[in-house]
């Protein structure tokens, strides 16, 4: 699976958005695609940003956790290396919510077709309700692309939502749902007609006034807060590997002569039958937003261009304006965005249940 991002067809934009509160957890989905086994990704940030902690599953997992996805699999190099990081501490202006609390939080979610693409392969659900938040963003050939998304969100929502009642650490039923989610997509990829498919995924969940996200592939997590973006995750890709180990650097990346690789991800759901997240948990205080987006909007917005939209936009408004202006630089992917925004402990959700669609 060293494939690289196929040429790009004329396409027609098509919209999906939700604005809400509450919301059941239905996933997004998408008409059938060119093929795309691989992905293009966007120099990420190498550090871990405040009140921000990487997390070894192990500490809030009470089985071993199946081994990682072995990035030969996927691309000539080593598995990543895990990013060990100490959060700071919360500033003592930040309102704080007690330890047994849950944040109130306002949802919004939008995904487009893009500029160039004719099918929509990236796929979003949640479940405020139930605290459980994802988006992928698919690969495969003809329609796999979009059966592996769809099909990863719907695992991990509804096995998240399986488990509400167990009494299990939020982290034991977020590791569950990512690897009955792989298996599915592993499974369906033995089809003929789903070989080779696979997804990103980016899928988080509140522990009382915690978010716990587990990441695999390029899509990306962000915090934004007092006014600046940070990235949670840490890109499984090829290009971010080699920064990683010291033979780029960020400012150096974009003019190195990958061979073709700068198109490659190291880590998938769905490719091999058994994959392994990364895990960060991230302190949630109000005013905090938390921005879930796959590839087709990072590669052409800088963290200081997402939070001045952030900061500037009505809330309902700020997926449509992240979108417009990724699609004003191209848009050669599809877009999706899922954005979080934590109320003051107050405030109440006042709107009706919508799914995302």
């Amino acid at each position: 699976m060293t494939e690289e991002i196929q040429n790009l067809t004329a396409a027609e934009a098509r919209d999906e958005h939700t604005s809400t509160n509450h919301a059941d957890a239905i996933p997004s989905v998408a008409t059938p695609s060119d093929e795309d086994t691989l992905k293009s990704t966007h120099t990420p940030e190498s550090e871990a940003p405040p009140l921000i902690e990487s997390v070894n599953p192990e500490s809030f997992l009470p089985e071993p956790s199946a081994s990682d996805l072995s990035a030969d699999d996927l691309a000539p190099i080593a598995p990543a290396i895990p990013v060990e990081s100490e959060p700071a501490p919360v500033a003592e202006s930040a309102p704080t919510l007690s330890a047994t609390s849950r944040p109130n939080l306002a949802v919004s979610a939008l995904s487009d077709v893009g500029c160039v693409r004719t099918n929509n392969e990236d796929a979003y659900g949640y479940d405020s309700e139930l605290g459980i938040f994802v988006i992928c963003d698919g690969m495969g050939g003809m329609a796999a692309g979009e059966v592996a998304s769809s099909n990863a969100v719907a695992a991990l929502v509804n096995t998240f939502a399986e488990s509400a009642g167990t009494g299990l650490p939020i982290g034991t039923r977020l590791q569950q749902a990512v690897h009955t989610a792989n298996s599915t997509v592993w499974e369906m990829g033995k089809q003929p007609e789903h070989k080779g498919m696979g997804t990103t995924s980016v899928a988080s969940a509140l522990d009382g006034h915690k978010l716990v996200i587990a990441n695999v592939g390029d899509s990306r997590a962000y915090a934004v807060q007092n006014g600046v973006a940070t990235q949670i995750t840490v890109d499984h890709s090829y290009i971010n590997e080699l920064i990683r180990n010291g033979t780029l650097t960020k400012e150096n990346a974009h003019l190195a002569d990958l061979h073709g690789y700068e198109s490659v991800i190291t880590r998938a759901i769905g490719v091999s039958e058994t994959v392994e997240p990364d895990y960060y948990a991230i302190d949630l205080t109000p005013g905090t937003q938390i921005l879930l987006a796959t590839d087709g909007l990072t590669r052409y917005l800088n963290e200081e261009e997402i939070a001045t939209i952030v900061q500037a936009t009505p809330f309902e408004s700020t997926c449509a304006n992240l979108i417009d202006l990724a699609k004003r630089r191209g848009g050669h992917d599809n877009i999706t965005c899922v954005l979080l925004l934590v109320l003051p402990p107050e405030s109440a959700a006042t709107q009706d249940p919508q799914p995302a669609a």
